[in-house]
């Protein structure tokens, strides 16, 4: 044995083989610890905050509920609720949130309602002659049968303005209440234009008095029903309606405006 055996012997150990010494391990850089990501909404807010918007929105969730619970108790058939806290109801809904169960139609109406025009017109011989009845809503009605998308003015302008005069005018046609003679004077209007439209008074002739009237004719009930009606048709007549010469001149204005646009 030379002496780097023995050294190595001396070392180990008699009887214990000699072995190569372990590399330290490598160390693996820990990976980077994320930055907590930024609160946003409520939760940015201090405490302080957080509980004011939650008793907000608590707030709000209570009116929301107790406004649908009076909506549904207005509108509801009458119940003990309804008699014990009518006032109560009627005014938390009127006359802001006033609810009307004809927005589903459970009764819809039976009659047929049309409303028609006739005018006295001034010749030019110094005559008078009073037209026929035009039937406005029959017109119109004509209009939009078979039209994939008529107009808002053929559908409601007319049936709108009567129902304006009506609300707002008693059976003997006195105006009720301050719009009376607002819906007096949308009907009035309605009918000159319709009249200058289709040419009522003639080429030389000249509007000088329209007269208004309804004719109501109830709907037939099926064949199954055991309901009885009058076929009879029922009119409502306005009075004898003067035509100013401004409104003459400007309904002659806007036919011809209309007719140099479809030009």
């Amino acid at each position: 044995m030379d002496a780097y055996d023995a050294r190595s012997a001396a070392r180990h150990g008699p009887d214990e083989e000699p072995r190569d010494v372990a590399a330290p391990p490598a160390v693996e850089p820990s990976p980077a610890v994320p930055s907590a990501e930024p609160r946003t909404g409520v939760a940015a807010l201090s405490l302080r905050y957080q509980i004011g918007a939650a008793l907000a929105l608590a707030v709000v969730a209570i009116a929301v509920c107790v406004h649908i619970g009076m909506v549904f108790l207005h509108v509801a058939p009458p119940n003990t609720v309804t008699k014990q806290h009518g006032k109560a109801i009627d005014d938390w809904i009127y006359p802001e949130f006033e609810q009307n169960w004809k927005l589903f139609a459970p009764n819809p109406l039976q009659q047929n309602i049309a409303v028609q025009v006739r005018a006295q017109v001034g010749t030019a011989d110094g005559g008078r002659r009073t037209t026929g009845w035009y039937d406005l809503s029959a017109q119109d009605g004509r209009a939009i049968d078979g039209n994939l998308l008529p107009s808002h003015t053929q559908q409601n302008e007319l049936r709108r303005a009567w129902d304006f005069f009506v609300a707002t005018h008693d059976a003997g046609n006195r105006p009720v209440g301050l719009r009376g003679a607002l819906s007096e004077t949308y009907l009035r209007r309605i009918v000159e234009l319709r009249l200058d439209r289709a040419g009522a008074a003639g080429e030389s002739g000249v509007l000088e008095r329209v007269q208004v009237r309804s004719r109501t004719t109830n709907v037939h009930p099926p064949k199954w029903s055991d309901e009885q009606v009058s076929d009879k048709p029922s009119y409502r007549m306005l009075p004898w309606w003067s035509v100013s010469a401004d409104a003459t001149g400007n309904a002659t204005d806007s036919a011809g405006a209309q007719e140099g646009s479809a030009r």
